[in-house]
């Protein structure tokens, strides 16, 4: 935040704040009856921090920001809460809500910045920038006049000034490879819906996939949707993948559960310290699909409302999870809108799922960084190569609706264990992933030979294309432009998984995730293992 020279408003912002809430808990302790120690220890501590604000504002030496003081004082007090209980700023609201809303308006591209360059990496289908023809490579290098080519642009520069009001316009310049002068496209800003359900199709004549990236609000609809679509085509099993899913809103998480659940089965349930904030959610609609086996895939990134989901088809032994153990977030946030357009997401429930744990991880209020340090921490005590890695507490132990044994205290951990697979993996791929250069190649060779990809079935791209030592030559000394260094030996190590990440990329920029993940899942180990217990009868007996 700049620093700026307050306002008489400014100064006495925070001390209306401070007499308004005290003025609320006194009215509020009257109507109770109740004028406690505690309520009056409360007032005593506002009008307190509303004192040393003020006398901040008045006396100190030099001028201060009195809104940013109040705005560090605000998150340094929630750090002794808990770890998800968070204060937005008015300034970052919009950003957080539209990840979660579903939709914002822009002009409608995935964007990359490579070597400090905006690039397009797609337009997005039905958007203005594909509707005026802006192209897959297509570079933008001014932006309502100012340049923003070589300038250190970063992701949120460029969605400070990309996105903006519904029917407003933003001009741009592109430069276009073997186009004679830069394209300039006056581009009216317009609804960009986010999508959620990223991809959903059949892998065989009677499995369907479908791939959840976070809880949004637009989800439910788009399961429900891609779900009658899948249905249509024959599906009788479902492999729902929620790996790397972070969460978000649990009613649609719980509407999600319930087309698979049958009617009165439990789905979750919420404790919170006041009884309005203790609720139950049980099935109570004829779902669409109630019979038929059911994978749930997770691993290490699947959080909060993906763990709603996981937890319900698990302790109702409605369908198998498998994968690596999940995050472990059993805390749910209120969103308490405050007076100057910033929000307070304070926690005020637990959940537990249908059996009665609790999957929230233990936190230390003393040692909170030990709580963000935790995947790492996993990692390193080897609990993604080895299931006897994870420590189970006897003492959290439940059952399922069968009688199978879960445990609470930590995530949801799947009833078949995948280790995270490596043997593809070296520093010289992770290099190549991180440095853009994989990014950059197929975005390159896109441009040159997008014709003749586009002129191509998808099944015989996916069946016939292959990536040759050509193509690896040029993609090294990309990354050799990028200061990625060539390793012969881990270049070797990693080859199989470099070529199928070179297709698999090549694939999204013509047929966007619909061709990306078929390709992209034939090395995602979860999903190789999931295929196989689908057909495993004896690990469906268990059910």
């Amino acid at each position: 935040m700049s620093k700026t020279k307050n306002s008489k408003f400014h100064i006495k912002l925070p001390l209306f704040i401070a007499m308004g809430l005290a003025a609320g808990i006194l009215i509020g302790a009257t109507m109770a009856g109740n004028e406690s120690p505690k309520n009056n220890s409360l007032i005593s501590s506002i009008h307190k921090f509303s004192n040393i604000v003020s006398y901040i504002q008045r006396d100190y030496v030099d001028e201060v920001d009195t809104e940013d003081l109040v705005e560090t004082a605000i998150a340094k007090m929630l750090e002794k809460l808990d770890p998800h209980s968070v204060y937005i700023a008015a300034k970052d609201l919009e950003l957080s809500k539209s990840q979660l809303e579903g939709k914002f308006y822009g002009i409608g591209i995935e964007f990359n910045i490579l070597r400090d360059t905006l690039y397009v990496v797609a337009p997005l289908s039905g958007g203005p920038s594909e509707k005026l023809g802006i192209r897959s490579g297509d570079k933008i290098v001014e932006v309502d006049g100012e340049n923003v080519a070589s300038t250190g642009i970063s992701n949120r520069d460029v969605i400070n000034i990309l996105r903006g009001e519904k029917g407003t316009k933003v001009s741009v310049k592109i430069y276009r490879k073997n186009a004679p002068e830069l394209l300039a496209f006056d581009i009216i800003r317009d609804k960009i819906p986010q999508n959620s359900v990223d991809v959903s199709y059949m892998v065989d004549d009677e499995i369907g996939y479908l791939k959840v990236s976070r809880f949004s609000a637009t989800t439910y609809q788009e399961f429900y949707e891609a779900m009658k679509s899948l249905k249509e085509q024959g599906m009788t099993k479902l492999i729902l993948d929620l790996q790397g899913n972070p969460g978000g809103y649990m009613d649609r998480a719980v509407n999600m559960v319930d087309e698979i659940l049958k009617d009165g089965d439990m789905i979750v349930y919420t404790k919170g310290k006041e009884k309005r904030y203790n609720v139950q959610y049980v099935a109570k609609r004829k779902g669409m699909f109630e019979e038929g086996k059911v994978i749930v895939l997770l691993d290490e990134g699947s959080a909060s409302a993906s763990e709603i989901v996981s937890g319900a088809i698990q302790d109702n032994d409605r369908g198998l999870v498998i994968g690596r153990r999940s995050f472990g977030k059993g805390l749910v946030q209120m969103p308490i809108p405050l007076n100057d357009g910033s929000e307070l997401r304070l926690t005020i429930s637990r959940y537990y799922t249908p059996s009665g744990r609790s999957i929230q991880k233990p936190y230390d209020k003393e040692h909170m960084e030990d709580y963000y340090m935790d995947r790492i921490n996993r990692y390193e005590h080897g609990e993604f190569f080895h299931a006897d890695s994870i420590k189970m507490n006897d003492s959290l132990k439940y059952e399922t609706a069968h009688g199978r044994i879960v445990y609470g205290g930590g995530g949801i951990m799947p009833d078949y264990f995948v280790p995270l697979d490596t043997t593809m993996h070296s520093n010289y791929f992770t290099k190549l992933f991180y440095s853009n250069a994989l990014r950059e190649y197929t975005i390159k060779y896109y441009e040159k030979n997008q014709n003749k990809l586009k002129s191509m079935d998808y099944q015989d791209f996916k069946t016939n294309f292959e990536v040759s030592d050509a193509m690896l030559k040029d993609l090294v000394k990309t990354a050799k432009e990028l200061d990625v260094a060539y390793n012969e030996e881990e270049f070797e190590i990693s080859k199989p998984l470099i070529k199928l990440r070179i297709k698999a990329q090549l694939a999204r920029s013509v047929w966007d995730n619909e061709g990306f993940f078929p390709i992209f899942n034939e090395t995602n180990e979860v999903f190789q293992q999931a295929l196989k217990i689908m057909e495993d009868d004896q690990a469906w007996s268990k059910l």
